[in-house]
């Protein structure tokens, strides 16, 4: 697969307790874009934060061990196929965030030929 130079970046934050049919929403989500066929997404787990729900913080540290951290999910592809994917997928996400930046590609390869 070739990325153009430009691409873009999307972003989607929502909370680890996030359901889809009964699996983790980031799960769903990561499974949707390689069925869709972009080119890769990347889940992180975030240590703290809050967000619209809920002005309480959601923490990593022992004496306040949340259920429901913070989830972002980065997946870089074209501006047209990733605003496909986002309309495909945007009605399964009750809460969150999402952001759509140009993202410059510097390359984009696998190490199998």
């Amino acid at each position: 697969m070739h990325l153009p130079e430009e691409g873009y970046l999307l972003r989607i934050f929502i909370g680890e307790s996030d359901r889809h049919e009964h699996k983790p929403l980031y799960e769903w989500i990561i499974f949707q874009a390689r069925e869709q066929g972009l080119a890769g997404a990347t889940v992180l787990r975030g240590m703290m934060g809050f967000g619209a729900n809920t002005r309480v913080i959601h923490t990593f540290k022992i004496e306040r061990l949340s259920e429901d951290l913070p989830m972002v999910i980065e997946i870089v592809d074209t501006k047209e196929k990733l605003e496909a994917f986002l309309d495909s997928i945007d009605g399964h996400i009750k809460a969150g965030l999402v952001t759509f930046e140009k993202a410059q590609i510097k390359f984009y390869r696998s190490d199998k030929n």
